[in-house]
């Protein structure tokens, strides 16, 4: 207690003393400045002043006098609230008592004022300073987005026009400050649009518009305030492109489908020209339909080049360098086809194919008069000085290379060598001659005939004339027994040079020809006509005009109507029709293009009118289906073999087709196909072959071939190798039935051969519709002399009395049951066996002597298994097999079948195939045969003897 009673003592008289002068200390009132500003940002709660706020006081350092212990804010609305930090140095603070929104109120004015400590520690007699006036600015923060006045904006404009501002959408902001509450841009969000829109929203065209194109836009727009705050939902803004009056067609449409089979067809029939009223003094629209991407153009029939030539007439004689490869055609085989052209004919050259045609083929007797035909796309050859491209070419086979006659292109010109042979006059002749043609190198299908009606020789592209522009004369060729070789896609070099890559044999081929041919033949000692030439060129596909009686009746790939009036084109429009009169066209598009010219009074033009472009979309046809049906089986004795006609194998063919009508079937197997959406159709064929199968044909000992009169009067021909036949030619099922059904097979030493077997196949354009592979085997009996040793029972000749076997059925029945026959009976039907036996046998050997030599043909060209007695084989059944019953059964049957035969046994076979009764006889005598054979004994081959 001593030691702290100093300091306390001291404490008490220092504040007696104070207290008892306090009036006296306290002599000033504190000072501030008379105006602050001060800046607060919205939601936050400190206040930047301007000047700090800081108060003084003319006491200092007199303690409670000298010190300030309060700022006050007069203002009940003033949110905020003044802090003294220091005391002694008057320092304080000017703070936000609640969240202050700029958006509610931007700035405050108040009446702040100090105050000191007063005289003593209790705050008595404290002083205030005078009254200061504080400004406070709310600053603002970019918590608001953009919103736009309206949820849609709508506008329409007119096609054709710019305009500067189509329409002006308009956003604002909440935010309180001019920065962040004034749009300071607006964008387009829609990408791709012809729009643009300026930074006060005013939206506008950046191209003219087409109604046509495009009838409405539908484009979305945003907006950024000042702060680049963007808004938070983008505004729809629809704008419709109202059509003007404008020249041009309407009512049409870009595609039209065509289905095969249904004819003409209107391709615009609501087609109309809008011409804006103005005064017209003529129309002229020009329609073209493009098929150049179609095979060899307009859809023409893919038949081979031999069979259009009948079709059209042509002089026959012709010989075909450019076949389908078949076994008799193989030299073509190795050249590349143009795919992808719906089976046509093409072969694609490529600089490096050619093939030699066989001596056999090529024509030996050309004359002073002869034709060459072929097809041909090509383009320009690459180089500066291209070589010569080689089509057909006749040279030296060996020894020498000298070219007879040659068609070629040389640098866009089509070029002809003819060397004659020296005869009596030794005398320049014309030699070459050249064509100078754009066709030659446009890369496009056309047409090339050559007449050589020597001196003279023109040439026909598309059934257009055209004579040579240069005649070169040259010597002739002095006569050799040098061999000639014919080529085709080059030159055939019979010595080469070195500069040329040898073979083994020291040729080559050399001037390869790069482009497509097709169809290329000679006809010699003939030159073609205008009329055949136009028919082989023809178009298959086209445009038409139904309703005009002037129109030419072939159909066109360019229609021109012209007239007057608008209200006659329109009409006359509203008629162009496609028409495609191929059975079974090239599916796929069809481009059309129509140009359209427009004459006003006193003017040349006077409307713009664009041109249209549109397809006609050729739906894929209903694919038939080739079926040859037939008996697959065919046995007959060697005798007939021998004979002088032989057999006919395919005497009950039948060829029929079918196709499937509606959609949805796909890939469905034709045995699960309704038969209701199957319906038969009538179409031609192009060719049939027959082809031996196993080995190749002897022509020492047999033969496969077809009468020439079984051809006439029909359009087929028919060729025959020792690999088999071929029927060819455009023509009717009916016709090719009655050809096929008289090929005759013969085999004059049949000792060794057991069977021959065949394969027949159809076809229809070309391979792009074939038939089933009809298998026919031809089964040979020979005689033979009869097994020992064997258990037979004879079987009853036809012209011998039904014997019946009481005892021999005794005997059987008793075997069946087990018991041992006895000797005496064993012995009685072994004699009568043997006797039987024997007595056939002589009967038989007569029989067939007298048949050899009166059998008529198509009378016994029949199935074996049903006719088998005709033959009159003895034939011995085993008779564990056989009952009683079922022999006297088969003996009565084969005495009903004899009366039958000599019935119609006099009739010849040419007689039986063109009587059309005695054909529907023979089909009933056969159905009748086959009903009989339903109860007769199947018997097996293997135990026949002979």
């Amino acid at each position: 207690m001593h030691t702290l009673g100093v300091p306390f003592l001291l404490f008490w008289l220092i504040w007696g003393h104070s207290c008892a002068l306090g009036g006296k200390v306290n002599k000033h009132k504190p000072w501030i400045e008379a105006s602050y500003h001060g800046v607060i940002t919205e939601n936050m709660d400190t206040v930047l002043l301007d000047p700090p706020l800081v108060a003084l006081d003319k006491d200092a350092p007199v303690p409670y006098a000298g010190e300030i212990c309060a700022f006050k804010i007069n203002g009940d609305d003033a949110p905020f609230e003044a802090v003294v930090l220091n005391r002694t140095s008057g320092e304080g603070v000017l703070r936000a008592s609640s969240p202050v929104d700029c958006e509610n109120q931007k700035e405050y004015t108040f009446i702040i004022q100090a105050y000191d400590c007063g005289a003593d520690p209790s705050g008595a007699n404290w002083k205030k300073s005078h009254k200061a006036i504080v400004h406070i600015q709310v600053d603002d923060v970019n918590e608001f987005s953009p919103i736009f006045r309206e949820s849609l904006y709508k506008a329409s404009i007119t096609e054709g026009k710019i305009y500067d501002s189509i329409l002006q959408v308009e956003a604002w902001d909440q935010d309180c400050s001019p920065q962040y509450s004034q749009i300071c841009n607006y964008e387009i969000v829609t990408a791709g649009t012809p729009f643009a829109i300026d930074r006060n929203g005013n939206i506008r065209n950046t191209e003219r518009l087409s109604y046509d194109k495009q009838q409405s836009y539908k484009i979305m727009v945003t907006a950024f305030d000042c702060g680049q705050k963007r808004a938070k939902e983008d505004v729809v803004v629809h704008i419709e492109v109202k059509p003007v009056c404008k020249p041009g067609w309407q009512g049409w449409n870009k595609r039209v489908d065509y289905e095969p089979g249904t004819g003409s067809k209107q391709l615009f029939p609501k087609m109309h020209l809008e011409t804006c009223g103005g005064p017209l003094s003529g129309v002229k629209a020009m329609v073209e339909l493009q098929t150049n991407h179609i095979g060899k153009g307009c859809d023409r029939e893919t038949y081979s080049e031999k069979s259009l030539q009948k079709l059209c007439g042509a002089a026959s004689g012709s010989t075909d360098l450019l076949p389908a490869p078949s076994p008799s055609t193989n030299w073509t085989a190795a050249l590349l086809t143009d795919s992808g052209r719906d089976s046509d004919l093409i072969y694609r050259f490529d600089g490096r194919q050619a093939a030699n045609v066989p001596d056999h083929v090529v024509p030996q007797n050309l004359t002073d008069q002869f034709t060459i035909a072929t097809w041909m796309k090509h383009g320009p050859s690459p180089g500066l000085r291209a070589e010569k491209e080689t089509l057909l070419c006749s040279s030296d086979k060996t020894e020498m290379n000298r070219h007879h006659y040659s068609l070629y292109v040389h640098n866009c010109r089509l070029v002809f060598l003819l060397r004659r042979d020296f005869t009596q006059l030794d005398t320049f002749r014309p030699a070459e001659f050249h064509w100078k043609l754009e066709q030659i190198c446009d890369k496009e299908w056309h047409y090339y005939v050559i007449n050589v009606e020597f001196p003279a020789v023109t040439l026909f592209v598309d059934g257009v004339t055209y004579e040579p522009y240069l005649v070169t004369d040259d010597w002739p060729i002095h006569a050799s027994k040098i061999d000639t070789q014919l080529t085709v896609g080059a030159c055939w070099q019979g010595n080469s040079a070195p500069s040329f890559p040898a073979t083994g044999n020291g040729s080559v081929f050399t001037q390869y020809f790069r482009g497509s041919l097709s169809g290329l033949t000679i006809r010699p000692g003939r030159i073609e006509t205008q009329k055949v030439i136009s028919c082989l060129q023809a178009c298959k596909e086209g445009l038409d005009i139904n309703s005009l009686e002037s129109l030419a009746k072939d159909i066109k790939s360019v229609l021109v109507v012209e007239g007057e009036d608008v209200d006659s084109i329109n009409m006359a429009m509203t008629k162009v029709s496609y028409i495609n009169s191929r059975q079974f066209p090239t599916p796929g598009l069809r481009r059309l293009h129509i140009t359209t010219t427009v004459q006003c009074f006193g003017e040349d033009t006077c409307l713009s009118i664009p041109d249209i472009k549109a397809v006609v979309m050729v739906l894929p046809p209903s694919e038939p289906r080739i079926t040859i049906a037939g008996s697959n089986r065919l046995v007959r004795p060697a005798s007939d073999l021998r004979g002088p006609l032989g057999v006919a194998p395919f005497k009950e063919l039948h060829i029929t087709s079918t196709v499937m009508k509606g959609d949805g079937f796909g890939g469905r197997e034709w045995a699960v196909i309704d038969a209701l959406s199957v319906m038969e159709v009538m179409h031609n064929l192009d060719y049939c072959d027959v082809l031996v199968i196993g080995e190749e044909l002897n022509p020492d000992r047999e033969s496969l071939e077809i009468h020439h009169s079984a051809l006439l009067g029909k359009h087929l021909d028919a060729t025959n190798s020792t690999s088999g036949i071929s029927i060819y030619g455009v023509d009717s099922m009916a016709h090719y039935e009655q050809a096929l059904r008289q090929v005759r097979y013969r085999n004059w030493r049949p000792a060794n051969l057991s069977e021959r077997r065949f394969r027949l196949t159809c076809s229809e354009l070309n391979g792009r519709y074939t038939s089933n592979e009809f298998n026919l085997e031809v089964s040979v009996l020979h005689h033979s002399a009869p097994v020992e040793h064997a258990n037979h029972m004879a079987v009853q000749s036809q012209y011998m009395r039904p014997i019946h076997h009481p005892l021999m059925m005794h005997s059987l029945n008793s075997h069946m049951s087990g018991s041992a026959p006895p000797a005496a009976t064993v012995v009685i039907v072994v004699c009568i066996a043997a006797l039987v036996v024997i007595v056939v046998i002589g009967v038989y050997r007569i029989h067939a002597t007298h048949q050899e030599g009166s059998r008529e043909d198509e009378d016994e060209v029949k199935d074996a298994e049903e006719e088998w007695d005709n033959s009159a084989l003895t034939i011995t059944v085993n008779p564990m097999e056989v009952t009683l019953k079922d022999v006297r059964q088969e003996e009565h049957e084969e005495e009903e079948e004899e009366e039958e035969e000599e019935l119609v046994g006099g009739v010849t076979s040419a007689e039986s195939e063109n009587s059309d009764e005695e054909e529907d006889d023979d089909e009933g005598r056969e159905a009748a045969k086959e009903r009989k054979q339903k109860g007769k004994l199947g018997w097996d081959s293997s135990s026949i003897t002979y």
